[in-house]
């Protein structure tokens, strides 16, 4: 199934500013020392940096610190960044992986903002919902774009084996590592994804196969 990833993130969007209007000072339990506000801001700066990256085509655009009353300056940086990306998805743009166009950044801040909205509403101990056919494509960006860039970038080891992800509530699955899978790892797609991204611990008991060389595959960071 194709997702409508502009109507997707709109959505998740609205649902993060919602958790503004709550106490700020909220600590995030899975971004270091930061707080609901500093989690604002991070989200809202790379709407900026993202919506740069679209109209001016370059990566190294930083965008300023959010103002004291960062609710309205929130909803500026989401008018910014949707309107940007209303443009044809085929358009050039400047990305960190391919593909080097509009529909990178459609796909990217919308999984960028799952999870960061899964962090706020988490933090507020607010019911936190979360679509499995979009998590299966956020466990896939994280094996297809994420583990390949800390390769790259030096901040984690080729894994040496495979280890195979499945949704158990999709019927799903998708392979980290070169070979055949030596190992196999299972759970809802949810927890899959925020495993992934070290929001909850590896579901490890669900685990078949070669520990060792699983753990091994998955030390990481496999994301940043």
């Amino acid at each position: 199934m194709e997702l409508d990833y502009l109507a997707l993130l709109r959505s998740e969007l609205t649902t993060f500013q919602d958790c503004l209007s709550d106490d700020l000072s909220v600590p995030i339990e899975h971004c270091g020392d930061w707080d609901l506000r500093d989690l604002a801001e991070h989200l809202g700066r790379g709407n900026l940096w993202a919506a740069t990256a679209v109209r001016e085509r370059r990566g190294d655009y930083e965008a300023p610190l959010a103002p004291d009353d960062i609710a309205p300056w929130f909803a500026d940086t989401v008018r910014v960044l949707t309107s940007t990306l209303e443009i044809d998805p085929g358009t050039e743009a400047w990305t960190f992986a391919p593909p080097r166009t509009v529909a990178f950044w459609r796909r990217r801040r919308c999984l960028e903002t799952l999870i960061h909205r899964w962090d706020a509403q988490h933090a507020l101990v607010r019911p936190a919902e979360l679509d499995a056919t979009l998590c299966g494509d956020g466990i896939a960006e994280v094996i297809e774009v994420f583990v390949p860039r800390q390769v790259k970038k030096g901040r984690a080891t080729p894994p040496a084996a495979a280890v195979r992800f499945t949704a158990t509530d999709l019927g799903d699955s998708w392979v980290l590592g070169p070979g055949e899978p030596v190992a196999e790892l299972t759970g809802t797609a949810a927890d899959l994804l925020l495993a992934l991204w070290g929001r909850r611990p590896m579901p490890w008991a669900t685990l078949n196969g070669d520990h060792d060389a699983a753990r091994a595959a998955l030390r990481g960071p496999l994301v940043s």
